[in-house]
């Protein structure tokens, strides 16, 4: 009998950690949750994890690689512009109703590389409208929400393409489990430390309130703005229905809410974008009075544009996080094509919405006080990386003073 892929006993640990850490899913709270079909295994070890912790009803969305590119193979060309409005507007219902959201990450990052660019831009743009209700639930952080990940084969051939299928799923299922801190005695205790570290770094940054932050090394002088009334985030964090919940699984990061106007300079990219499909390399750009007004990429470029042209806010900043190149997962050198990860490995800055929860008092603002504070609305969120270890960081006080944050992309 050989031995399965997948090590069942850690991916059983990754189901708990999931709801219980990533969720901390309470008694009689209903699920809704999204996956890839590759990722049943995980799905069916998650909905058993969340009956046992008192969940009401489990509801599982399947999406499916091949019928995703059957569209892009089959369809008329106006269902480029359609996506399920009836299927959001019932996830922003459900979580009107305290419903908690999961998201199980694992499907093919490349799949739409060869599809034509402009329908993948009108799909997505289709598909982000249409998400709105949903995501403003999310966004606001109503609920408790959290995102994990599973190894597709697909996702795993693309990580470690020189190792036969097996032995690259095996590779990421492990890397996986290392960056999720399971696969020790106790999982849950190996959380809730690694969240008190987290902690003490918002606790200090939140303490000297800085103004600005200032990035500079290899193509890189950027001032980012901070927005009035920002707050560091990081970890486990507490959601307006009350329920303390880690959102990503892993997470190293801690993060706030740049100033929409106030972020100014050039910033290189450090690691590759994999967004919609395509991989988008080397990308570098401009900004001046916190709008992106100069964009370029050596690979994708096209698909870079298109996304800075969603809509008013794409080309605006809505968070940045600080991550220190010492993380497990960038000392792991795996380059995973997928944000959940790669936005974990280092610093890094994401185009459009912000979060209302990076705020003081932010369960209580109102939109139009977020937009006063400097707080950017817009139809996406994208991540990409702009750490590494030659990345100083030095935060910058309203008076002017100097505070050194990161030296060579380590907290100084």
């Amino acid at each position: 009998m050989t031995a399965p892929v997948i090590d069942p006993v850690k991916l059983a640990q990754l189901a708990e950690v999931a709801v219980n850490v990533g969720l901390n899913l309470q008694p009689g709270q209903d699920l809704i949750l999204t996956a890839p079909m590759a990722a049943l295994p995980l799905v069916r070890l998650v909905a058993a994890a969340a009956y046992r912790a008192g969940a009401g009803v489990v509801t599982p969305i399947f999406s499916d690689d091949e019928i995703t590119l059957a569209r892009y193979a089959n369809a008329r060309d106006e269902s480029f512009d359609r996506a399920p409005n009836w299927l959001f507007n019932g996830m922003a219902e459900g979580f009107a109703n305290n419903a908690a959201r999961m998201a199980i990450v694992g499907d093919n990052p490349m799949l739409l590389a060869g599809q034509d660019p402009a329908r993948v831009a009108r799909a997505g743009k289709a598909q982000s409208l249409a998400y709105q209700p949903a995501l403003g639930k999310i966004a606001g952080f109503d609920i408790n929400w959290s995102i994990c990940a599973y190894p597709g084969a697909a996702w795993a051939r693309q990580v470690f393409p020189d190792l036969t299928e097996d032995k690259a799923v095996a590779a990421l299922a492990e890397a996986i489990f290392a960056a999720s801190r399971v696969g020790g005695a106790d999982p849950v205790a190996a959380w809730a430390a690694h969240n008190a570290g987290l902690r003490a770094r918002t606790t200090w940054l939140n303490d000297h309130r800085f103004a600005s932050l200032r990035f500079t090394g290899p193509g890189t002088d950027l001032t980012v703005g901070l927005a009035d009334g920002h707050e560091w985030q990081g970890g486990a964090s507490t959601a307006k229905n009350g329920v303390t919940c880690n959102a990503n699984i892993p997470t190293e990061e801690v993060f706030t809410t740049p100033h929409a106007l106030r972020v100014d300079g050039w910033v290189a990219a450090t690691k590759p974008l994999a967004h919609q499909g395509s991989l988008i390399e080397n990308i570098a750009v401009r900004f001046e009075a916190g709008r992106i007004v100069e964009a370029k990429a050596t690979k994708g470029e096209a698909v870079l544009l298109k996304l800075l042209d969603s809509d008013a806010g794409a080309r605006r900043l809505g968070e940045v996080a600080l991550v220190p190149h010492g993380s497990p997962i960038s000392q792991s050198g795996v380059l995973f094509y997928n944000t959940l990860f790669d936005e974990n490995a280092a610093c890094h800055i994401a185009l459009g919405q912000c979060y209302s929860k990076c705020f003081l008092n932010g369960g209580s603002l109102s939109p139009e006080e977020i937009a006063a504070q400097g707080g950017n609305s817009s139809m996406i969120h994208v991540d990409w990386m702009i750490g590494s270890d030659q990345i100083d960081i030095d935060g910058i006080a309203a008076d002017g003073s100097v505070v050194p944050v990161f030296r060579k992309g380590e907290w100084a």
